[in-house]
């Protein structure tokens, strides 16, 4: 165990620390442990896991705090894996020198507009348990290739900026977890995919809040944006999603490129959360193998779930309600777009505004086919219960509609819209 200070690290703030840390790295024992103070960094501490072999940062107890002034993470952790995770691909200097590099209890402030909190490149077994990030503009920054990441018990907030909670940036990434996490108010985004090739990726037990930007357009609690690159083999459990209406915004909003297949982004359960507040709470675009069930789904300005161009989606179990004390222009509801393959089951949807006089309701399917609605209970809808329109394969079965209000504004309980030619284009 190696105390940064005794490498002439002052930890009072305002001397810059960035020399003595790198020099305790470089000299220390592998376990550095910063003890209570504030250690001012003006770039970033470096970790080349080859050079230095098996490293722990620790914050005794979370008592110490990095001050990021200066552009750039915090604590940068670089690897060399660029295989699987496959235990024969390894180099056994990897295991030797590389696994299990950890960040511990320890608090890091960004105090630069650059300001970033931890990045990891190349890295395997990586953990990062118990730490605090604030006013950084990327939270946890995955870069590159890394292999069984481990974000866990830690709290990501109030970013700097249009700010990302932890960030997949390009990454070629399998096995990661983030659990038991509070990510909140980050601005464009809590947890954000781009550009990457990831697999099996768990996201459990998290509070994921109010990271949405009511002045600029997209902004997602979760974001899976795999346009480029694949996103697939992932898990959303046990989580509380939810922000404020903003434009463009979703709680959770999965998507992938334009491709027949819609084999970009899917096979995804998202099972067991609260979702609430925003103008989406579930939004899927060019998707495919995505489950929905068990979750309950709040007070959405636009829809409760939006799919669109998708195929082999299975919604079912789920609550679409809010409370009658919460106020607002909510809209709620399902609308299911150029789709196929789509299967709502066991659903409530009570209050929902959704649709128009002329068309719409609460659940709206349109141009789409193999679509089996079925066992739902649509309470008090505004306008309709269920519009299928120009649909082919579709059924309706079983279902419940009724306006129990004084004033009741229904005009139809299921409407099928039936149109000559075939619907328009299926993902």
């Amino acid at each position: 165990m190696t105390n940064v200070r005794d490498f002439g690290a002052v930890g009072d703030g305002q001397v810059d620390d960035t020399k003595a840390l790198r020099h305790a790295v470089d000299q220390g024992g592998g376990r550095l442990v910063l003890s209570r103070g504030t250690y001012r960094l003006t770039a970033p501490l470096e970790i080349d896991l080859d050079r230095f072999g098996p490293i722990a940062l620790a914050g005794e107890g979370g008592t110490a705090r990095l001050l990021m002034d200066g552009p750039g993470p915090a604590v940068r952790l670089v690897g060399s894996h660029d295989k699987s995770a496959d235990p024969a691909s390894f180099d056994p200097r990897v295991w030797r020198r590389q696994r299990l590099p950890t960040v511990s209890d320890l608090e890091i402030v960004g105090n630069h507009d650059q300001a970033d909190g931890i990045e990891l490149e190349g890295t395997m077994q990586a953990t990062i348990a118990g730490v605090s990030i604030r006013r950084c503009r990327y939270g946890v920054h995955l870069v590159k290739r890394n292999r069984n990441v481990l974000l866990a018990d830690s709290h990501i907030y109030e970013g700097r900026g249009p700010a990302i909670g932890v960030y997949f940036d390009g990454v070629n990434l399998h096995q990661a977890i983030i659990t038991g996490c509070h990510i909140s108010f980050c601005k464009h985004a809590g947890i954000k995919i781009v550009r990457s090739e990831i697999r099996n990726l768990q996201i459990t037990g998290c509070d994921i809040e109010y990271n949405h930007d009511i002045a600029n357009p997209d902004s997602a609690d979760v974001w899976i944006d795999s346009r480029e690159g694949t996103v697939r083999e992932g898990t959303l459990a046990s989580n509380t999603i939810q922000a404020k209406g903003s434009p463009r915004g979703a709680n959770v909003r999965i998507e992938g490129p334009s491709r027949d297949d819609s084999a970009g982004a899917g096979f995804w359960a998202i099972t067991g959360n609260i979702l609430s507040d925003q103008q989406v709470n579930v939004w899927l675009r060019n998707c495919r193998g995505v489950t929905l069930t068990g979750n309950a789904i709040a007070s959405a300005y636009e829809r409760s779930i939006l799919v669109e161009h998708c195929r082999d989606i299975v919604i079912g179990s789920n609550v679409l309600d809010h409370n009658p004390d919460y106020p607002g222009a909510i809209i709620d509801g399902i609308r299911v777009v150029r789709s196929a393959g789509v299967n709502l089951q066991n659903l409530i949807l009570d209050g929902c505004r959704a649709g128009s006089p002329q068309e719409g309701g609460a659940i709206e399917v349109v141009d789409s086919s193999e679509v089996l609605i079925l066992g739902c209970q649509v309470l008090d809808p505004e306008h309709r219960g269920i519009d299928v329109r120009n649909c082919t394969n579709t059924k309706v079965s079983e279902c419940i509609v009724v306006d129990r209000r004084a004033r009741p504004t229904m005009r139809e309980p299921i409407r099928i819209v039936e149109r000559t030619g075939q619907p328009g284009p299926i993902a």
